[in-house]
């Protein structure tokens, strides 16, 4: 498929730069374990900003795949705050080896995104889904089905960026926003979907099928 982005993402070029030009300089003034230590963050920076491309699962309008690389951490029906319904929400939580660039589950049309300030828990507690920054888009997929995907910060994440913006339409596994050092999404999805994973399961971004549009009733010819 085509893949219009470079391996190594472009959010991390800034840091990456400058721990390397920092180790260099250290090493230059003779000063080798600073130089050392540089070198490792530039090393662990150059890893944790990996942008791979992907296959993408699915292969109509009912797939559902995952929107990040991690462990599925929660499946459960809850309250979708952002569209004040009840939801399946699918939540994977992404460490920081894991590749951090953020995709879109469906094929649909984004209608609404929206930022809301928070604290930093670690995103593998339940409670970082509420409590934590978070950033929610709204979903509205080529079935009519609405999708809240939300970006949520982690202890150590301190960025979330979303490049998308209302009536903009987004491809299943399209690229969408990053997070920076450690999170989580949650996904809230129609009650009525398929669920394909399990607890603790690995899944990767776009090539992973999470869940699956429940099909629509056959029309009496």
């Amino acid at each position: 498929m085509d893949y219009p982005h470079p391996f190594i993402a472009r959010e991390g070029w800034p840091f990456l730069a400058g721990f390397f030009f920092a180790a260099i300089l250290c090493q230059l003034l003779g000063w080798s374990i600073p130089a050392g230590l540089l070198g490792l963050l530039f090393l662990f920076t150059l890893q944790f900003f990996r942008d791979p491309p992907r296959d993408i699962a699915g292969v109509d309008d009912l797939a559902i795949v995952a929107p990040a690389d991690g462990r599925v951490i929660a499946i459960e029906e809850c309250d979708d705050p952002w569209l004040s319904r009840r939801a399946l929400k699918i939540s994977v939580f992404m460490n920081v080896f894991n590749v951090h660039s953020n995709r879109s589950p469906i094929d649909g049309e984004v209608k609404q995104v929206t930022y809301h300030p928070g604290r930093f828990f670690n995103a593998a507690l339940s409670k970082a889904s509420l409590e934590n920054e978070r950033c929610a888009m709204h979903l509205v997929g080529a079935n009519g089905a609405d999708v809240t995907c939300v970006q949520v910060a982690g202890l150590i994440a301190r960025r979330i960026l979303n490049y998308m913006t209302p009536d903009k339409k987004l491809a299943r596994g399209e690229r969408y926003g990053f997070i920076r050092f450690g999170s989580r999404v949650d996904l809230y999805l129609p009650l009525d979907v398929r669920v394909c994973v399990t607890l603790g399961d690995k899944v990767f971004a776009s090539s992973s099928l999470l869940a699956e549009f429940a099909k629509p009733p056959k029309q009496n010819t």
